[in-house]
């Protein structure tokens, strides 16, 4: 995958996206092979997730995403007639509090620390009691603030889920990149002010289509993300 960079005068604040971004959702998949028989039931769960998120957000309603994660996983097991138990529900929730991090965000999130970014996080699930999952998978202490879209009752990408974060660092929206695996959420970000930085994970992939902004950044992995954003300014140390 050719790697790409538009407009790379340092960004004061790095804004991550958390699920699949810096935490690997592969972690669920053990739950989808047992109840459904096939772990590839995942990407159709969480398609559904982040499809009713939006649409909630669309009609101005909001629930909590781990309720409506536990309401897609519900809707699935419908629609392949499958019989879903409490215990199911549980372990979806336990999964989801303790996904570990990928393997290239600890490095990364310490080389761009190090080099003078400022390095928050932006997510859709619910803020909650400590441990958080950033907790669990070790990665919290590299963030100077961590953001909820509970805050606003909105959805990524809806804009004023990165004004939140613009407005409670007291910069503007220009000063943040949001760094995400999804190309919906820097599409969200980018139409709100900012820039954005698409990671290539597993199932994402950069949609070419007419109208659709192109990533300020394009990076291969979150380690050539940090080579990209360190390298151009030298960095101040």
């Amino acid at each position: 995958m050719a790697e790409t960079a538009q407009d790379l005068t340092s960004p004061a604040v790095l804004v991550f996206d958390v699920n699949e971004t810096l935490l690997d959702i592969t972690h669920l998949a053990p739950l989808f092979d047992r109840v459904f028989g096939d772990k590839a039931v995942l990407r159709e769960w969480f398609a559904q997730l982040v499809l009713y998120s939006q649409t909630l957000t669309l009609a101005g309603l909001y629930t909590p995403f781990g309720e409506l994660g536990a309401g897609a996983l519900r809707m699935v097991a419908d629609i392949h007639k499958v019989s879903l138990a409490e215990p199911d529900i549980a372990e979806l929730k336990e999964r989801l509090s303790a996904m570990p991090a990928h393997a290239d965000a600890a490095p990364a999130l310490a080389r761009l620390r190090d080099a003078g970014f400022r390095l928050v996080t932006l997510t859709n699930s619910a803020g909650g009691a400590s441990p958080t999952p950033l907790d669990t998978a070790g990665l919290s202490h590299f963030f100077e603030r961590s953001f909820s879209v509970d805050a606003v009752k909105q959805f990524k990408p809806a804009p004023d889920t990165y004004r939140l974060v613009a407005e409670a660092l007291a910069v503007e929206t220009s000063d943040l990149c949001l760094v995400a695996c999804h190309l919906w959420d820097t599409i969200g970000a980018q139409a709100a002010g900012c820039r954005g930085a698409w990671v290539a994970r597993s199932h994402n992939a950069i949609l070419p289509a007419s109208g659709v902004p192109h990533p300020n950044i394009v990076a291969s992995g979150l380690s050539s993300l940090a080579d990209q954003l360190i390298a151009p300014a030298g960095r101040r140390s």
